[in-house]
C-alpha cells in the first residue's frame, strides 16, 4: 500500500463524490480512479460502492478509513513530538475548558505552566463536552478539562469531584423553602446550556425529571456561559443547573436547593488521547492542575 493511495481514498470517502475529490486534490478523475483501484488491488477488497449521489465506503472501506483517520493523528503528533524535540520545552497546548470547571484551579494551573514554560503558548477554548470530545479525537485539541464519564480511547487523570445543583437567586420563594420536590421546580423556568440535553449532566437531569414524571425542563435562558446562566438566574425567577465551585467563585446571590435526588456528583478530570504523543507541556500542566486542587483541598 502507498500512503498516498491511502490518502487520497480517505479524500473520496470525505466528499463522496470522485469528481468533488479529484477537484480538492486537485488531479483529474481517471487518476483518482487509478489511486483507488491500485489501493484496492493491495488489499483484495472492494473499498466503495457506487450509489445515485456519488460513492459510499464498503465495510472494508469503512475500515480503512478509521484507521486512515487514525494514521493522520499519528502523522500530525509525530510532526508535534519533532518539533518539541527541538525547541526544548516549547510549543503550542490547545486546552479545551468546560464552562462549569473551577477557574481558580485553572489559573493556578496556567500560572505555573507559564512560569515553568514561559516560551510556551496555550491556546484555551472553553465550551462543553459535546463539542469537545470530537475535537479531542480528531486532533484539534490536545487535552479537555472537565466532568468525564470513561470513554474509549481516552486517558482521564483525575483532579477533583463537584457536585452539580439545582440553585435559584436568593429571592426565588423555593430559595426560602426547607424542603424542595421535584414536582417544585419542574413547575419553573430554567437557563441551561444547550437546547437538547446533550450533555452528560443535563442528560442526568432530564432523565431523573422523567422518571419522577415531571416534564423536561422548559427553557426562558440558554448560554454555553455557566457564569453567564448564574449571573441571569441571580436576577430572575429562573433555576438553573450548576457547580458548587461554579457559585462559590462567581459570588452571585444564587442558594443551591435542598433537592438531594437532583444532585450529581462528577469528577473533574485532564482528558487526553491514548496512546498518542502527549507533549511535555501538556503532562506539565496535568501535574499543575494536581498540585492546584490539593492545595484547595
Amino acid at each position: 500500500m502507498d500512503m498516498r493511495d491511502i490518502e487520497y481514498f480517505a479524500v473520496i470517502a470525505d466528499h463522496g463524490h470522485m469528481g468533488r475529490a479529484a477537484e480538492a486534490l486537485g488531479l483529474s478523475q481517471p487518476a483518482l480512479s487509478k489511486s483507488l483501484r491500485r489501493l484496492e488491488q493491495a488489499l483484495q477488497v472492494k473499498l466503495v460502492r457506487r450509489t445515485a449521489k456519488g460513492v459510499e465506503p464498503t465495510p472494508e472501506g469503512s475500515v480503512l478509513l478509521l484507521r486512515a483517520r487514525e494514521l493522520r493523528l499519528s502523522l500530525r503528533s509525530v510532526a508535534r513530538e519533532i518539533a518539541d524535540v527541538s525547541q526544548g520545552r516549547t510549543g503550542q497546548l490547545r486546552i479545551g475548558v468546560g464552562a462549569a470547571v473551577s477557574e481558580q484551579l485553572l489559573l493556578k494551573a496556567v500560572a505555573t505552566l507559564l512560569e515553568d514554560a514561559p516560551k510556551s503558548r496555550l491556546d484555551v477554548t472553553v465550551s462543553d463536552n459535546d463539542l469537545m470530545i470530537p475535537a479531542l479525537r480528531s486532533g484539534e485539541l490536545d487535552l479537555i478539562v472537565n466532568y468525564y464519564r470513561s470513554a474509549e480511547g481516552l486517558v482521564c487523570h483525575d483532579i477533583y469531584d463537584d457536585d452539580l445543583v439545582v440553585c435559584a437567586s436568593s429571592r426565588h420563594r423555593l430559595a426560602k423553602a426547607r424542603a424542595v420536590t421535584i414536582a417544585d421546580v419542574a413547575a419553573e423556568r430554567w437557563a441551561m446550556p444547550v437546547s437538547e440535553p446533550t450533555l452528560i449532566s443535563h442528560r442526568w437531569l432530564y432523565q431523573r425529571l422523567q422518571d419522577a414524571g415531571a416534564p423536561p425542563p422548559a427553557i426562558a435562558f440558554q448560554s454555553r456561559s455557566a457564569v453567564w446562566r448564574l449571573r441571569v438566574t441571580a436576577r430572575s425567577d429562573l433555576l438553573t443547573f450548576a457547580s458548587r465551585s461554579t457559585i462559590r467563585e462567581t459570588g452571585e446571590s444564587v442558594r443551591p436547593l435542598p433537592i438531594p435526588e437532583l444532585t450529581l456528583k462528577l469528577p473533574v478530570a485532564v482528558i487526553h488521547r491514548h496512546e498518542a504523543y502527549v507533549p511535555p507541556t501538556a503532562l506539565r500542566f496535568v501535574d499543575a492542575m494536581k498540585a492546584a486542587a490539593k492545595l484547595a483541598a
